[in-house]
């Protein structure tokens, strides 16, 4: 995998947005297999399809790219919330490239992979409307918050400009996709009690240990009024798809 960016498809552009966008969806194009099947390429759709930027020609997976200058961070600017929100609720949701790259050294330095099934609406920030001066006047975009997905949903392919292991970033896809599932309030429980479980510094942990976050999950789901009840069903779910596993008397063991 070659980090460096190819400077020649960027001759023709003068607009620094565009360059952007043209070099790393060209990276993608050359250097990206497709993290679900491990095919060795994936395709470059059409611009501005609805749908999505990428197309796996092997198994008919679907990944859009966010891109951003300097280091990723907790967050990444994106376009309007709305929009947003309706993207990844839908049936058709694309999985989900976050790169981050260096304009001084024409490179990759980060590139993580989050399956579509991480994407709840809580992870949308919505950003405050442009002013009544503005061109677009009452525009309402929005924030991806990447800290909010669980670590198990951010898979690195780069980090620090160092390359993981194909087999390895594929293998982490197959086990992240165990976490599956189409309903939106599921997907959204599964994911808060995923991050409570991680929150925990140690590996060996009790019921009573995720019962500390009781107040945290009832104000999040408030139509909810039997929270230890839920909590228990989601540790059961996660003991079922092998992330956590149960040691007996209200004991768990992270997997």
């Amino acid at each position: 995998m070659n980090l460096s960016f190819s400077k020649d498809v960027v001759n023709k552009y003068h607009s620094k947005s565009q360059i952007a966008r043209v070099l790393t969806e060209n990276w993608v194009k050359q250097n990206m297999f497709c993290p679900i099947c491990g095919f060795y390429k994936i395709n470059h759709l059409k611009n501005n399809l609805p749908v999505a930027d990428f197309c796996c020609p092997h198994c008919g997976a679907q990944y859009e790219l966010k891109s951003k200058r300097g280091k990723l961070g907790e967050k990444v600017v994106d376009g309007a919330y709305q929009t947003m929100v309706e993207r990844i609720t839908s049936f058709d949701n694309p999985n989900f490239f976050f790169m981050s790259y260096s304009m001084n050294n024409f490179c990759v330095t980060d590139f993580i992979l989050i399956p579509k099934h991480f994407f709840i609406p809580e992870i949308i920030e919505r950003r405050n409307p442009l002013s009544a001066t503005a061109k677009r006047a009452g525009w309402i975009g929005c924030n991806i918050l990447l800290n909010k997905i669980p670590e198990q949903g951010r898979i690195s392919v780069i980090h620090g400009g160092c390359v993981e292991l194909k087999e390895l970033v594929v293998e982490k896809m197959k086990r992240a996709q165990r976490l599956s599932v189409d309903n939106i309030t599921a997907r959204g429980w599964l994911s808060d009690i995923l991050n409570c479980v991680n929150s925990i510094p140690y590996d060996q942990f009790e019921l009573s240990d995720i019962y500390r976050f009781e107040t945290f999950l009832n104000e999040k789901h408030q139509n909810n009024h039997n929270i230890r009840a839920k909590i228990r069903q989601q540790l059961q779910i996660l003991r079922d798809k092998g992330f956590i596993k149960f040691v007996g008397k209200g004991k768990y063991m992270k997997v």
